[in-house]
């Protein structure tokens, strides 16, 4: 092992991924929202700084020092600021740094969106997490009902997993707080584009809207004034069912009528055990309070070992429940609001994406983290969507931060350009060079036959075969050449060989 590789450079995927992000117009958006103070410009523009710090963050850092690895990689990212200018940058954001970054991506969605199939709802999945902190000298960390300490973020995004809007919290923040889940819905409902967002924003016009928007949220949602102020915004809701003297009242009375209870298709099954049934029971409750055209629908499935908490108790099944104002029958609401699972999968990417931790200890530098976070996730999400397939375009971030992001290279200058060698036995080098070459790997053309008798003579494999008991005519007949045996030579032994050549 030996040094002195200068032409050796890590991470070919990060270089890609920054260039993307330059492509799409984020670098500017970046820039535009973050604008420089004080009274000489800065020597690194402060929308290159934070996409650096997109790409630390994708790499797996977790801190302003991290940045340092780009900095060694000056054929890569070419003059990259230090921790201290990224330290400067965050902290200086102030209050509304958090909702400057967001609103960046936000200006970019559109043209990424642009393609999409707006034929369907769009549904949006709210949830918070917890963000352990082992320190106390970090402002707004309090206990949390779990028995730790840290913060207490709330989330909001796409069904597919794309973030739109976080709001860091305190660790003491009250899950179901109304407030918070309006806040964080009308913030998540202003990055969308102009065709989605349309008549579902406080105060718009109902008859604006082009596309349905439905809000799913767990048993923290369970209210009938939350439920109301989405009405007013003209947006659906599906949220959990609390247990309460109503609802196992409703499932009691269900309980003596087996053609209510109708069995789950295996299409709309989705993991779900076998015996599963779900049941309307909305004449059975009272929904005094809640909007017009809320419905009760409860899905029972056999108990197994590790099944959560019911609605009901029973020795046999395990019930759940959630109120929505969605048209359909039982079991294609009920799959709907089972895919309200994937938000934990959002939440995990992005805690693994630099969420989990905080590294500061003002308040407002780490809502911009917070807010840097999502913006990385995000922009790795478009990334997977643009360039990616197979299951590259699914991975999680650590497969990408293994095969794709820290991909090393060899650096070669020919022709007066700069060339990346990657190594062809790296499993993500393929991924890579279909991105830079869409035609990659190249196509072998077919070999043309010689020109003369050969090539005009017709294969065997060309001429028809003949049924059983038909023959062809003779002119059709070819006879494949067979090259002639070789002919039987003696063996020479020695004293044959001394023969041969005196």
């Amino acid at each position: 092992m030996t040094g002195g590789g200068d032409r050796v450079v890590w991470g070919a995927g990060l270089f890609a991924l920054g260039r993307f992000a330059d492509r799409v117009g984020l670098t500017e958006a970046l820039s535009a929202a973050v604008p420089a103070r004080g009274e000489r410009a800065p020597v690194h523009d402060r929308g290159a700084v934070l996409v650096h710090a997109l790409l630390v963050l994708a790499g797996g850092g977790e801190a302003c020092t991290d940045i340092e690895y780009l900095r060694a990689q000056r054929e890569l990212f070419g003059e990259v600021a230090s921790d201290s200018t990224l330290y400067r940058t965050l902290t200086g954001l102030g209050p509304g740094g958090a909702a400057a970054l967001m609103g960046a991506a936000a200006a970019v969605r559109p043209q990424l969106w642009a393609d999409r199939d707006r034929g369907r709802p769009l549904i949006l999945d709210v949830d918070s997490t917890l963000v352990e902190i082992h320190s106390e000298n970090k402002e707004g960390a309090a206990p949390h009902f779990k028995g730790g300490y840290g913060f207490h973020p709330m989330i909001c995004s796409v069904a597919d997993g794309e973030p739109l809007w976080v709001k860091l919290r305190p660790g003491n923040a009250a899950a179901n707080d109304i407030a918070d889940h309006l806040e964080v819905i009308d913030a998540a409902v202003g990055t969308l584009p102009e065709p989605d967002a349309a008549g579902h924003r406080d105060g718009d016009d109902k008859s604006l809207a082009d596309r349905r928007l439905v809000v799913r949220i767990d048993a923290a949602g369970c209210s009938a004034t939350l439920a109301a102020k989405l009405r007013d915004r003209n947006i659906g809701f599906a949220v959990s069912a609390r247990s309460n003297r109503g609802i196992a009242a409703a499932i009691r009375g269900a309980l003596g009528d087996p053609d209510r209870w109708h069995n789950v298709p295996k299409r709309a099954r989705r993991h779900l055990r076998r015996g599963s049934q779900v049941a309307d029971l909305t004449d059975l409750v009272d929904l005094t309070g809640w909007p017009e055209g809320t419905r009760l629908t409860v899905r029972r499935e056999p108990l197994h070992p590790g099944a959560q908490r019911s609605l009901f108790p029973s020795d046999n099944f395990r019930y759940w429940g959630f109120l929505t104002d969605q048209t359909g029958d039982a079991a294609h609401l009920d799959k709907l609001m089972r895919s309200h699972a994937d938000v934990e999968n959002a939440v995990c990417r992005l805690n693994h994406s630099g969420l989990a931790r905080m590294p500061f200890t003002d308040w407002h530098a780490n809502s911009a983290w917070a807010a840097l976070a999502m913006t990385g996730l995000a922009l790795v999400g478009w990334f997977q969507t643009c360039c990616l397939t197979a299951a590259l375009r699914r991975a999680a971030p650590k497969r990408l931060r293994w095969q794709l992001w820290h991909l090393p290279a060899l650096v070669c200058h020919t022709a007066r350009r700069v060339l990346l060698r990657l190594p062809q036995q790296h499993p993500g080098a393929k991924a890579l060079l279909a991105i830079a070459h869409p035609r990659w790997p190249p196509q072998r053309s077919a070999r043309t036959p010689r020109a003369g008798p050969a090539a005009s003579a017709p294969t065997p494999r060309s001429i028809p075969r003949p049924n059983r008991g038909q023959k062809l005519p003779r002119r059709t007949r070819v006879r494949t050449p067979t090259t002639p045996k070789r002919q039987n030579r003696p063996t020479l032994t020695p004293k044959r060989r001394l023969a041969a050549f005196s």
